[in-house]
């Protein structure tokens, strides 16, 4: 049974850490704003524009900025102002003693995946994959997909369509919704923070990987096990995807079809999570119906 922290209300504070990579301030000032302007407290960690070389600080700074967050009552959510890389350098030193006793929305994608799988599978407790600081920016905030975010955070339900795609497997699927970056996702594999995907609808989505290294991560979840007691399955975007000198012969949607065309739940290729501006929030965790029809395609919480 999952556990689904509390929705936001207005005066409610939402915390706001670099866990990861560095960002500059000046990218995560129009988040801020428009978090104000959404009716939300902001707290400011002391990792926002922060940097230790490629990190927002060194692995203990960012540790103890996430910490302080995860224990502070008075935050009702987490908002990870980017991803990059760093989070599995220090999940394995977070205390979710108090986390787990006052649930709270940890909210981002890419890297955050770590985070995602980590308290579902080991907490049962719900977490939101959505846009986060850079979305914000040039007035990107009133798209769709930003105001997904602001929707789930206010409790709506979502339901989400999108258009069909040649490599889809039709059918209908219920259940719970996992996944989050493929190169996560593959490198959690063994770790206390593996996820777990019997029964489940499984998204994934990647960015700027090599086309042979793609499949190399999808061969290595099939191998694993993770494709064989799915519901379903939803390959967002992968985008950048590059090639080599000696071109691996495949487009990248193709050599995903390839590893799960054999499986028989419903698949939808091209849904609009990932990263890029079609990033809708999907609640990790969480139960939802995904239909693959031959004229369109729908995801819906339950």
């Amino acid at each position: 049974m999952t556990t689904t922290p509390p929705y936001l209300k207005k005066g409610d504070t939402i915390g706001l850490v670099c866990p990861a990579g560095y960002m500059p301030v000046e990218k995560i000032q129009t988040c801020i704003s428009v978090l104000m302007e959404w009716g939300y407290r902001v707290k400011a960690g002391n990792t926002i524009g922060s940097q230790y070389n490629y990190f927002s600080g060194t692995d203990e700074q960012r540790l103890e900025d996430l910490q302080q967050m995860l224990d502070d009552d008075t935050v009702k959510a987490i908002l990870c102002a980017r991803g990059g890389y760093g989070v599995g350098r220090i999940i394995d030193c977070l205390n979710f003693k108090r986390f787990k006793k006052n649930p709270k929305w940890i909210i981002g994608f890419s890297d955050i995946t770590v985070l995602h799988s980590h308290i579902y599978n080991r907490f049962k407790i719900a977490s939101l994959h959505a846009p986060m600081a850079a979305a914000f920016n040039d007035e990107e905030y009133k798209n769709d997909y930003v105001q997904s975010l602001k929707q789930a955070l206010e409790g709506k339900r979502s339901n989400y369509v999108c258009e069909i795609n040649a490599y889809n497997k039709l059918g209908t699927a219920g259940g719970k919704l996992v996944g989050g970056n493929l190169s996560l996702i593959s490198h959690l594999v063994g770790t206390p923070s593996d996820i777990n995907t019997i029964d489940k609808i499984l998204f994934i989505e990647d960015v700027g990987e090599y086309i042979y290294n793609t499949d190399r991560m999808l061969y290595q979840l099939k191998r694993s096990g993770k494709f064989d007691k799915l519901k379903g399955l939803i390959i967002g975007g992968f985008t950048e995807a590059k090639d080599t000198t000696i071109p691996f012969g495949k487009g990248i949607y193709e050599v995903i079809y390839d590893v799960v065309k054999d499986y028989n739940y419903p698949t939808c290729f091209q849904f609009p999570v990932g990263h890029c501006r079609e990033n809708y929030a999907l609640k990790v965790g969480v139960d939802y119906e995904l239909k693959v029809g031959k004229k369109k395609v729908s995801l819906k919480e339950i």
